[in-house]
Order: C-alpha cells, then structure tokens, then sequence
C-alpha cells in the first residue's frame, strides 16, 4: 500500500515532474498531484506525492521537509488517512 506526503508551501512554478523528480532521490514515488484552482489552473500551493514504502516516505519527510524549493520552504509531513464517516 503506498504511503501519502502532503506537501505545503509549493511556489506556484513548481511542476509535478519537479517533485517527482526531487522525491524520487529519497524512493519509489508512485504518483504527484498538486492542487490546482479549478477556474484559473493556477497551483494551490500544497499536493500530494505517493511512495511505495514507508520508510522511503520517513527518509523524503527527513530530507525535504525545510527544503528551498524555488525561493519557498517545503512542508513535507506523512498524511493521516482520513477517518471514515458513520
């Protein structure tokens, strides 16, 4: 089962590939989605970027939380699933 990273304080120039590229030193990242407003297609400035394994999830949260990223300090933290609704 892969393993959710939220990612927060993304420069609106940062791309998908970017982050798959810059997370891919620390595993196997499986997939990247960054959050886009729906009218404009403009970044959000947060995402999400799945790893395969646990602990290449911990081993990105340790390499790249703090990490300047186009002028901007990443947040990079492991997401909790969310709870499931009665």
């Amino acid at each position: 089962m892969d393993v959710l990273l939220s990612l927060d304080n993304l420069a609106i120039s940062t791309t998908e590939e970017e982050l798959r590229t810059l997370f891919a030193q620390a595993g196997d990242v499986t997939a990247v989605q960054i959050s886009k407003d729906r009218v404009s297609g403009a970044s959000r400035g947060y995402g999400y970027l799945s790893m395969s394994m646990l602990s290449e999830a911990d081993k990105a949260v340790s390499r790249f939380n703090t990490y300047l990223l186009h002028g901007h300090e990443l947040q990079v933290r492991l997401s909790k699933p969310r709870a499931l609704r009665p």
